[in-house]
């Protein structure tokens, strides 16, 4: 049996991909989760053998969450979900270590292949993005020319300034990942120096640059 836990901020995107691997005799949904955090929290206790993550979420972005769930040595698969299909954001979920990419607009059978291609130890990717692995080497990464500092960032401070783009104050933020204000001040500058940015209205375009919020975000 399949274990799988899904990752997604839409209650009703949860409950239609639930309803559509439920329907399989070797597929069982353990979990489902609302945000990046979560999800990490749910692989932690129970170790499914497949993460369906959406990119898209708010607090911790699919793409800073594998990372961590990367980081925990755990031997669940991941399977990226997405309403987007450009280059730099398929390619840093691979570089991150997904073992599928799907487009929401993937058939059921889409679905169905990646999740039992990810079981294999193998990779799946839509149709609509594969060109972009073939062309080009993955390892061929190009620092944003724009804002090449971004890769300084650690993972806490991209969390951060995910949550500062997205309107949270600091009290918020604090709250949200338990931690002080003052940490979070801490954090805020550091980040911003590293970015060379003195305003939120700069940061914010740095983060829609670099994918970690969506202007109609799903």
């Amino acid at each position: 049996m399949i274990r799988v836990v899904i990752a997604d901020d839409h209650h009703l995107v949860r409950h239609g991909i639930r309803a559509l691997l439920e329907k399989e005799k070797d597929i069982q949904v353990v979990g489902e989760a609302a945000d990046g955090r979560e999800a990490i929290k749910l692989v932690e206790r129970l170790l499914p053998d497949v993460v369906l993550m959406d990119v898209a979420m708010p607090g911790l972005n699919g793409i800073e969450s594998m990372k961590r769930i990367r980081a925990l040595d755990v031997k669940t698969r991941i399977v990226a979900l997405s309403m987007y299909s450009d280059e730099s954001l398929v390619r840093e979920a691979l570089r991150n270590g997904v073992n599928g990419y799907l487009t929401k607009r993937a058939l059921t059978e889409e679905l169905l292949l990646a999740v039992h291609a990810a079981i294999r130890g193998e990779t799946y990717l839509s149709p609509e993005v594969s060109d972009y692995v073939l062309e080009q080497p993955l390892e061929s990464k190009v620092a944003s020319p724009e804002t090449p500092q971004y890769d300084l960032l650690t993972s806490r401070e991209r969390e951060v300034m995910q949550l500062i783009a997205e309107g949270n104050t600091n009290i918020l933020i604090a709250e949200k990942l338990g931690i002080s204000e003052k940490t979070v001040e801490k954090h805020r500058s550091s980040l911003m120096s590293k970015l060379k940015v003195h305003d939120v209205v700069s940061l914010v375009r740095i983060a829609i640059r670099q994918k970690l919020i969506f202007l109609d975000s799903n």
